[in-house]
């Protein structure tokens, strides 16, 4: 290298920032230098993490096992193989602005790598995209609504 000074320490530093908040993008500068650490979001495979305090139902009788399944989705979405889970924490929006029609809707056909929503992220839009193409079973989020990382978003089946 010619002259170049790294600090890999530094570096594996930022990487373990990105990796522990869901940012794509860090930069820190001090002096006469600059270190910038960007990674591409990607489609986000892993468990999403535990749900707040909901209280587990008890063993309900049969005819109850439907009602009793319903606060329990959110965690059984996360791990559906058609979920499309949340690569960052921000707010999501359905449409390109608000006089726009949605990007997609339930029941549509989509492609892979077709527009599903945005997320808003620190004053930046991020495209969320149908990692595979299919059928739009189910939007889960509405235009306006905070998302966590790993929250399942939408389910392509």
């Amino acid at each position: 290298m010619s002259g170049l000074l790294v600090d890999a320490e530094a570096i594996r530093a930022l990487a373990d920032i990105l990796a522990e908040t869901g940012l794509t993008e860090i930069e820190v500068s001090e002096k006469d230098s600059r270190i910038r650490v960007a990674r591409m979001p990607a489609p986000v495979q892993a468990v999403a993490p535990a749900p707040q305090a909901v209280a587990a139902p008890a063993p309900a009788p049969a005819a109850a096992s439907a009602e009793a399944a319903a606060p329990a989705a959110p965690a059984d979405l996360s791990r559906h193989p058609g979920a499309v889970n949340s690569p960052m924490v921000g707010v999501a929006y359905l449409t390109p602005d608000p006089s726009s029609p949605p990007f997609a809707s339930e029941g549509q056909i989509v492609t892979a790598g077709q527009t599903l929503m945005l997320i808003e992220a620190m004053k930046t839009f991020n495209q969320i995209k149908a990692p595979k193409g299919g059928t739009l079973k189910a939007l889960l989020v509405a235009s306006g609504d905070p998302v966590e990382y790993g929250q399942p978003l939408a389910i392509i089946e």
